[in-house]
């Protein structure tokens, strides 16, 4: 159902009556429609994530539609769904144990002999198990009606249900993996499904994965690493020291670009972690790292991989914080930016 854009001003200030990036549109109007999903049980430092998709939501009110990249994208529809508020509560109260569990094993102790731990433990892995299948339940449903679905977390662990999803709808596809992290770790701190072990759990439970391309990796353990070694003709990682000595030696950006996306297959799901751009753009998230991207690096290579005429098949945006360390609210508004950029480039896709 088309939506009557005639009283509508792309060029006015955005309503906080209307959707996403004040645009107009319902649910049934829009070919896109965002899951929000505000849950950060395992963080592993800093809370906060877990309100990232309301505060991107309201500083997504400030930005303009005109994009020089895909002009009018926005015109087919972008909705953003109501959060759930039980996820959310279930997200605090699971949060609570899982920090009794990561205070004791910071302080050596071993959850072996602690039988109340190890019920919270069995709380946090079956709440998380339980996220996951709702994340599938209500990702599916939307592919099922023919809707562009994208993701906005939470924290990293988050859109492992939506990736199961999108392969009930395609045989093979890659991930752009834009992350400080290789999130290759197997049950990080005894949580089966932490956001240190997506890519570890999407490569053994999504087999319709067949490549997984990271890129701005700077901060990973050797288990990761082994992992990454051991697998070249799955994993492809594009490390930011690596990156970096290369730009230092003369190659231009557009050529590593070139590379990443000649990495990919001809259909790509993005995941991306903000943590993956300089923390000055992200200093609020949970687990920043110096280093990292500009945001329009990485919007270059998302054209470049657009312009190659690989289609994108879905996206995440997670790990964007406004918590109590925030100081100026700019997690909000890069995030904003990111998603918006990823909403056009999704849409520009929808043919291919």
């Amino acid at each position: 159902m088309a939506a009557d854009l005639s009283s509508f001003d792309p060029n006015s200030v955005g309503l906080k009556t209307n959707n996403i990036f004040g645009l107009p549109f319902s649910l049934e109007e829009s070919d896109l429609v965002l899951l929000p999903v505000p849950w950060e049980v395992t963080v592993s430092y800093r809370n906060g994530t877990a309100r990232g998709p309301e505060n991107i939501f309201g500083a997504s009110l400030q930005i303009d539609l005109y994009d020089s990249d895909v002009k009018d994208a926005w015109k087919s529809g972008f909705y953003m769904l109501p959060e759930d508020r039980n996820i959310r509560k279930k997200s605090n109260y699971l949060r609570q144990c899982a920090e009794l569990i990561i205070s004791c094993l910071s302080e050596g102790g071993d959850l072996e002999t602690n039988v109340q731990l190890k019920e919270k433990l069995r709380e946090v892995n079956e709440g998380t198990t339980m996220l996951r299948d709702w994340v599938y339940e209500m990702t599916h449903r939307l592919l099922k009606e023919g809707k562009l679905v994208g993701l906005v977390g939470g924290d990293h662990s988050t859109p492992l249900g939506f990736i199961k999803a999108l392969g009930s709808f395609h045989d093979n596809f890659g991930i752009l993996q834009i992350d400080a992290h290789a999130d290759l770790r197997i049950a990080y701190e005894g949580f089966t499904y932490s956001h240190a072990s997506i890519m570890y759990n999407v490569l053994n439970e999504v087999p319709q994965v067949n490549k997984l391309v990271q890129v701005g990796v700077r901060d990973y353990c050797d288990e990761e690493l082994n992992i990454i070694n051991s697998n070249p003709q799955h994993i492809k990682t594009f490390f930011d020291k690596d990156i970096k000595e290369r730009q230092y030696e003369g190659e231009t950006w557009k050529s590593i670009c070139t590379d990443i996306v000649n990495s990919l297959p001809d259909k790509v799901y993005i995941s991306f972690d903000i943590d993956g751009l300089d923390p000055k753009l992200c200093p609020d998230t949970g687990t920043p790292v110096p280093g990292g991207f500009e945001m329009d690096q990485i919007f270059y290579l998302f054209k470049l991989l657009h312009n190659s005429g690989k289609k994108i098949i879905g996206f995440d945006l997670n790990e964007v914080s406004c918590g109590e360390h925030s100081t100026d609210g700019i997690d909000a508004i890069i995030g904003a930016r990111v998603l918006y950029k990823m909403c056009n480039f999704l849409s520009a896709s929808k043919d291919r």
